[in-house]
């Protein structure tokens, strides 16, 4: 998760090399990125999300288990969401990173997801932006009427082709 880099100190570097030992197991990966509210109202969310997203990228040789997470560290667990519009900023960024850094069958088969307090009164809106391919949902995910709520809302999406 995002917070491991401000809670435990594990640098993007770090987290790209556990990224890549994981694949190397055989196990999937969702590759967390994410600013904090100091970032984000810096101006600085795509300058951190991009410089987490290369530490990835200097790490992993085939994005076809990885799917990324954007987790910004201001809403995890504080009841703070970004607003759909924000969200779908990022991820059009973030697939707009991969396509010109990567390749463009990356950018268009990598699933890209929102974590941050996802609930079944926000879910909705979001899942309508198209860049938003699911979630990562953390404490809703153990209340189960709500969980299928946000399951629902994104049984439909796709992935950009």
């Amino acid at each position: 998760h995002s917070e491991r880099r401000h809670i435990i100190g594990e640098d993007d570097q770090f987290i790209g090399k556990k990224a890549a030992y994981a694949l190397s197991q055989n196990l999937k990966v969702i590759a967390c990125i994410g600013e904090k509210l100091e970032e984000r109202e810096a101006g600085k969310t795509f300058e951190v999300c991009f410089q987490q997203m290369q530490a990835f990228a200097d790490s992993i040789t085939s994005w076809e288990n990885v799917v990324i997470a954007y987790e910004p560290v201001w809403a995890i667990g504080t009841g703070k969401v970004a607003t759909p519009e924000q969200a779908q900023e990022v991820h059009v960024a973030v697939r707009d990173w991969l396509k010109k850094n990567i390749s463009a069958e990356v950018a268009s088969s990598t699933r890209i997801i929102y974590g941050g307090s996802v609930n079944g009164s926000n879910c909705s809106e979001l899942a309508k932006q198209e860049d938003i391919d699911g979630f990562l949902v953390g404490g809703a995910s153990l209340k189960g009427p709500e969980f299928a709520t946000i399951v629902n809302s994104v049984t439909s999406k796709k992935v950009a082709v």
